[in-house]
């Protein structure tokens, strides 16, 4: 049987390149995205694969309840959750105006949370299932450059942690997967570097880190050997890093 997939933030570019590689290999997909347009060309791109679609704003959290039913009904049971809307926010107006903070908790974890509810329900209930969601390395560590966007990321980390725990035995996969910097209109006012990674192979690597069942991956692989080091620095050498100081 096809597996039956939901993928949240569906327009973003990592997103629809997970949905592309679920799509190449038979997969069913019920899409859910902010902007209409875009998510109609996504639509129409992928044909018969996709069964259905939604256009809403993700952080209305009062939706968010209906909209896993909308995909339940369409698909017929759903195998795997992929969460993958975010915002990286405007760091220097956070520290500012409580608005902006406030926008990047909405986005990266609040609406998070709101799907994560129902999702995790369903799967348990259900005794089987997939729950995805596209994090980042910048929750390991706060640093000047994007902090409140980290700390978002950061909280997901632990409330992912105790939702694996509490599902553990029961049949059903939660998945956090810790992105490094990648090439896509979210970063475009970042100076890029070798470390910058591309949509595909991202989206190739979330695939077959939800296809190995792992708890939390780092994507690109390596991101999790310099996140070990990162976070092994004492404070008081850590912030003397001009590098990791930068705005």
């Amino acid at each position: 049987m096809s597996e039956r997939v939901v993928i949240f933030g569906a327009t973003s570019a990592i997103a629809v390149e997970v949905a592309r590689a679920y799509a190449a290999r038979g997969a069913r997909l019920f899409l859910v995205a902010r902007h209409a347009e875009r998510l109609a060309a996504l639509v129409a791109e992928l044909g018969p694969a996709c069964a259905g679609s939604a256009a809403a704003d993700l952080t209305d959290f009062e939706r968010a309840g209906e909209l896993v039913d909308r995909a339940r009904v369409a698909l017929g049971e759903l195998d795997v959750a992929v969460i993958a809307q975010g915002y990286l926010g405007d760091q220097l107006a956070s520290e500012r105006e409580l608005v902006e903070a406030r926008r990047i908790f909405a986005t990266n974890l609040m609406s998070v949370i709101a799907l994560a509810i129902p999702l995790a329900n369903y799967f348990e209930t259900r005794g089987a299932g997939h729950l995805a969601v596209l994090g980042s390395v910048a929750g390991e560590r706060g640093r000047p450059r994007n902090y409140t966007y980290g700390a978002a990321k950061g909280a997901l980390t632990v409330y992912l942690q105790g939702v694996r725990a509490r599902l553990a035995g029961r049949g059903v996969g939660v998945h956090l997967i810790k992105l490094g910097p990648v090439d896509t209109p979210m970063t475009v006012a970042h100076r890029k570097h070798v470390l910058f990674a591309r949509p595909p192979g991202v989206a190739n690597a979330i695939v077959r880190a939800i296809d190995a069942g792992r708890g939390e991956a780092y994507v690109p692989w390596f991101w999790q050997v310099i996140m070990a080091v990162v976070r092994a620095v004492p404070d008081a050498l850590f912030r003397r890093i001009r590098a990791l100081q930068d705005r």
